[in-house]
């Protein structure tokens, strides 16, 4: 059964941390830009520090990272754009692969994957098969993510099971069950790169009771100091949960 806000022990005082931190990772394109360079030498920057904030994680005592790397808005971009990402996401799966396998990262991924290419859908299975017994830090990266679209596929599963007669009565729990976090706990922490302060369709339903931190940091520029320092603001909010 997924672990639902009111199931689950929150974090909170002085010398708390958050256990799943989830990151828009936002910038890329940007940071290329200002520099004078094409979009996709930010994209490949911007995979080079997903390396980096995933191996500091766990010595932070972040147990759980969830980024989102590609929307379901995102095949608005040109086709270059599209294509180039696709492609730096396939090549960080093999070049990544042993060294998560070896270092205890389990990685998976949400969204819906049949916009995706054959190739990379191999891939995306076989490094979830790769690594499903690890636990030093559960990876999750959202391609081809929406918090609306994952909300309506949820809401269709969860009529599935009403009709087969598995479900009488639909509880939360059940509809949490149906998403593509099921057995996932919710964030603690959401961060935003790049100075923008929109959640942009990410882990909605998710993230209802998530801290959030908006930073103007661009994502290639965002280095596991800039986290830890989020991270040690984390512990002076207080967090109540609609109670006094």
């Amino acid at each position: 059964m997924a672990e639902t806000a009111a199931s689950l022990s929150k974090p909170s005082g002085p010398d708390a941390k958050p256990r799943h931190v989830a990151i828009i990772m936002d910038g890329n394109g940007r940071w290329a830009v200002n520099k004078g360079w094409p979009r996709l030498v930010g994209h490949r920057k911007g995979a080079e520090r997903v390396k980096q904030i995933v191996r500091a994680c766990p010595d932070m005592g972040v147990n759980w990272l969830t980024l989102y790397a590609f929307s379901t808005e995102n095949w608005k971009r040109t086709t270059e754009e599209v294509l180039g990402l696709m492609k730096i996401f396939a090549r960080y799966i093999e070049r990544e692969a042993d060294g998560m396998a070896a270092e205890g990262v389990r990685m998976r991924f949400i969204g819906g994957r049949e916009r995706l290419d054959q190739r990379l859908q191999r891939l995306m299975a076989g490094i979830e098969a790769r690594t499903a017994g690890n636990t030093r830090l559960n990876l999750t990266v959202a391609i081809n993510y929406g918090g609306r679209d994952e909300i309506a596929r949820a809401a269709r599963r969860l009529a599935e099971r009403v009709t087969r007669g598995e479900i009488t009565v639909p509880t939360e729990a059940d509809f949490a069950a149906c998403l593509d976090t099921a057995g996932h706990p919710d964030p603690d922490l959401v961060i935003r790169t790049s100075g923008e302060t929109r959640t942009s369709n990410f882990l909605p339903f998710q993230a209802a009771y998530s801290e959030y931190e908006f930073t103007p940091t661009l994502w290639p520029d965002f280095t596991p100091e800039h986290l830890g320092q989020i991270l040690d603001r984390f512990g002076l909010r207080e967090r109540r949960f609609g109670g006094a």
